[in-house]
């Protein structure tokens, strides 16, 4: 309706085309046949608003700069600075400016079947990873429930790796049964296998050309370059205690997507009756079964069907 049809309509006290009633003589006599119009209902402040427009360039930011997702962007905004978004809503921030879509190379696949221990300390895959020249991350991630434990060294040799098995003794909340590794040769140094079984865990490092046997300390390691290292100085002098920081948020605070958005600690909780005790493991090893292993002998697969429940 022509807004000259809608003001006569409104002067004789007829419905309007738009279906309501033409009672506004106020607004068309303070503001003319403008009055009539219709007017955004938006209210002029909103107390429940989170997001402004520092909170924008600081989603914009972590999306250009470390191309994060969703999920990651919103956990990434609490750790960092303290924000809690839901991820609908650093979607709709992403949407308003274009970025909703993040390209990545997507990986073809080779019908990998997807699994989990069903027992915490059941298997421990373990591996390392340069950081910088000089700086070495190693980490190991538990197959049930994904707490992990990391540790910072110079080298990438046998004494790290002995260093790094007793911190996993020490900050895995459960007794560790088997250790699995590449075959790097840091792992299959002597002294390594010797420290083994002098604490009776049984090793099984993966076939050779098979990285995606240990494919969850793999991916745990792209988690952290993705979402710590980023954020940090690797020459600070606190490095170790940040990446003990990091380490705590991801077991207790980080939602996990393959616990279906719980954290290591809750899985652990869940868990924590089938949890056998140190004794029990130490008298189900059996050093008959377990020889030292070269890197570059033939394979040879041990079956690992038996566990401690």
């Amino acid at each position: 309706m022509p807004a000259w049809s809608a003001a006569v309509a409104a002067s004789q006290g007829r419905p309007c085309a738009n279906g309501g009633a033409a009672t506004r003589p106020r607004a068309l006599d303070a503001s003319g046949v403008q009055g009539l119009e219709g007017h955004s209902k938006r209210p002029h402040r909103s107390p429940q608003r989170k997001v402004f427009a520092r909170e924008e360039a600081l989603i914009l930011e972590l999306r250009r700069e470390r191309k994060l997702g969703i999920k990651q962007l919103a956990h990434e905004l609490h750790r960092e600075h303290g924000l809690r978004l839901a991820p609908d809503t650093v979607r709709k921030v992403l949407a308003r400016h274009g970025e909703s879509q993040l390209k990545r190379p997507r990986l073809k696949r080779k019908g990998t079947k997807r699994y989990t221990r069903p027992v915490p300390g059941d298997r421990v895959q373990i591996d390392s990873c340069k950081i910088a020249p000089g700086l070495y991350q190693f980490t190991a991630i538990d197959d049930c429930t994904r707490y992990q434990v990391l540790g910072l060294y110079r080298r990438r040799n046998a004494a790290s790796t002995l260093d790094f098995l007793d911190r996993v003794a020490a900050g895995m909340p459960f007794p560790v049964q088997r250790i699995q590794t590449d075959r790097g040769g840091e792992f299959f140094a002597y002294p390594v296998q010797g420290r083994l079984r002098e604490r009776k865990i049984k090793y099984r490092p993966i076939k050779p050309r098979s990285p995606h046997l240990n494919g969850k300390v793999e991916r745990v390691q792209r988690t952290a370059l993705e979402e710590f290292w980023p954020t940090v100085n690797p020459k600070a002098p606190d490095l170790p205690t940040q990446l003990e920081a990091w380490a705590s948020f991801y077991n207790t605070r980080r939602p996990h997507g393959s616990l279906g958005g719980a954290t290591p600690g809750l899985r652990l909780e869940e868990l924590a009756a089938k949890i056998p005790t140190l004794a029990t493991v130490q008298a189900a090893y059996d050093p008959s079964k377990e020889f030292i292993r070269g890197p570059n002998t033939r394979y040879r697969w041990v079956a690992t069907s038996t566990r401690v429940t």
